[in-house]
């Protein structure tokens, strides 16, 4: 059992000895009943703070001696170590972050809540001053609420709920079940991998309008489709909400096109995505920059992503004379706006070994500059792939350049081979977690088609007559989640599976073929 020094060190070191054996000689004195000892003696000698100080103290005894805890498994539920302190003066967790010294500013006469908890398994304690978010996120978990209701009633979008919680979360205040979204395993299980097995994040990848202002000549769809309705937008806002927090998962709409900001409302539908508190990017084009500021008024988004096909003359042959000039200075635009940016590259047999070059002349300029293999379909058909074995030379030396060019990104999965081959660490492949096809993202399109990748045809659904749910769970999105039979048992399974889009293009069965470009 403790002794009182032992679980009121603070309060001990203000303290002359005389009066902490006087406060502590009472008999019948415990640790339970020493604050209301110190609050009823007071006197000379003893801050007036001390009362409170000592029931922080306490509650931190009583959070360090909680049991060990396993996330919940179907409901946010509270920390059990939590302890919340009613206070009488504002700065006592201060005492708790300067070791034996006095904290550089004294507690001041005010009332207020203090937070005690401890982090999972690490034993780590954590006391701070509780805000009204936490007191919110803590309301809301012990009640059970229905957050669309509570928001009602609050008159706020559901989305500033969900935030508080997602805040409350992140701090530990509150436990969460593991995601939902996790693949079946179809491959010997490997600690190395476990990580990229289940996904934290669902992506809609969202084409609003095939509307553009380029024409570029690898462009796979320049089909007529009309624009996404508008009204059924922002249902499936609703819906991709309630098919996240059943899995206990973030969204992101990451919007595209054609030119998404040609969308007529696409600021409209900007705003109302931002009202659900989903992580937002944008893949388009160079914009006036007004446009990007009426973006970030509403909210940053997590990244603005523009593509470059390689330097200025092979870029502006593919993408339109004076592309390049007009993305970089775009790109320098973002940045200085505090803007997250990245270049994304459709790499083709003509322009593969302009990419550490490239990556030269953008240092500096944005955050990050990758490739997808191009996939022959649409226009892009009319180009060319390298063969596999000149793409195995370009990524190990895209791997060796890796060091020296920081503005080089990962998304090929297929550079997991060459990870694995020199035992430099392996990373989640293209989505995160390999291909990421009808796993961790879906395609939608205009018209309302959802495909399991945008970049060759892999119909699943219509997100006009079916919701989001019914899509995912249909069974031509789970025979894509599965990916190839012929990379079964591969150790790379969880982290690469090639690229059915590319594998499709060349004529094969993405669904039961190698990619072709695999040299392992």
């Amino acid at each position: 059992m403790s002794t009182l020094a032992e679980v009121f060190p603070r309060c001990r070191s203000l303290l002359a000895p005389a009066v902490w054996r006087r406060l502590t000689a009472g008999p019948g004195t415990s640790a339970d009943s020493f604050p209301d000892v110190i609050e009823q003696q007071g006197g000379p000698g003893i801050p007036p703070f001390l009362p409170g100080l000592a029931r922080i103290e306490l509650a931190r005894c009583t959070a360090a001696a909680s049991r060990e805890f396993p996330l919940p498994s179907d409901s946010y539920t509270l920390n059990p170590s939590l302890q919340l302190t009613p206070v009488r003066y504002s700065g006592l967790p201060l005492f708790f972050d300067c070791d034996d010294r006095l904290p550089a500013e004294m507690p001041e006469p005010g009332d207020g809540i203090v937070m005690t908890w401890r982090i999972g398994d690490s034993g780590r304690l954590w006391t701070r001053a509780a805000q009204s978010g936490d007191l919110l996120a803590i309301k809301l978990v012990a009640e059970d609420a229905d957050l669309p209701s509570a928001a009602r009633e609050a008159s706020v979008p559901v989305g500033t709920l969900d935030a508080v919680l997602r805040a409350a979360l992140r701090d530990g205040l509150i436990l969460s079940p593991s995601s939902g979204l996790r693949r079946e395993p179809t491959f010997p299980a490997d600690p190395q991998i476990e990580r990229f097995m289940s996904a934290n994040v669902f992506t809609l990848q969202w084409h609003l309008t095939q509307t553009c202002d380029l024409h570029c000549r690898h462009c796979y769809d320049r089909s007529r489709r009309s624009d996404f309705p508008f009204e059924r937008a922002l249902t499936l806002l609703d819906e991709l909400r309630s098919f996240c927090c059943s899995r206990f998962i973030r969204g992101q709409v990451s919007f595209s096109g054609g030119n998404p900001l040609l969308y007529p409302r696409f600021f409209e539908l900007y705003r109302a995505a931002a009202e659900y508190d989903f992580m937002i990017a944008i893949l388009g084009n160079a914009v006036e920059i007004d446009q990007v500021q009426r973006l970030i008024d509403v909210r940053m988004p997590v990244y603005y992503q523009v593509s470059l096909e390689g330097l200025e003359e092979h870029n502006d042959r593919i993408r339109g004379q004076g592309n390049f000039r007009r993305t970089v200075d775009f790109l320098h635009e973002l940045t200085r706006l505090g803007v997250p940016n990245m270049v994304m590259l459709t790499l083709t047999r003509h322009n593969m070994d302009q990419v550490l070059p490239l990556a030269k002349a953008l240092e500096g300029v944005t955050g990050g500059l990758t490739f997808n293999r191009l996939a022959l379909f649409g226009e892009g058909a009319a180009l060319e792939l390298p063969g596999p074995a000149e793409y195995r030379l370009f990524l190990e030396r895209y791997a060796a350049a890796l060091e020296h060019y920081p503005v080089l990104t990962l998304k090929e999965s297929l550079l997991n081979t060459i990870f694995e081959a020199d035992q430099s660490g392996l990373f989640g492949g293209c989505a995160g977690h390999g291909c990421g096809a009808a796993f961790n993202f879906v395609s939608i399109l205009s018209d309302g088609e959802v495909h399991a990748c945008r970049k060759f045809p892999s119909y699943i659904g219509s997100i006009i007559d079916q919701s989001l749910e019914a899509v995912y769970a249909s069974d031509a999105a789970a025979r894509y989640r599965r990916g190839s039979s012929a990379c079964d048992g591969c150790s790379l399974n969880a982290v690469c599976r090639g690229c059915p889009a590319v594998t499709a293009s060349l004529g094969l069965r993405p669904l039961s073929d190698k990619d072709p470009f695999c040299f392992k």
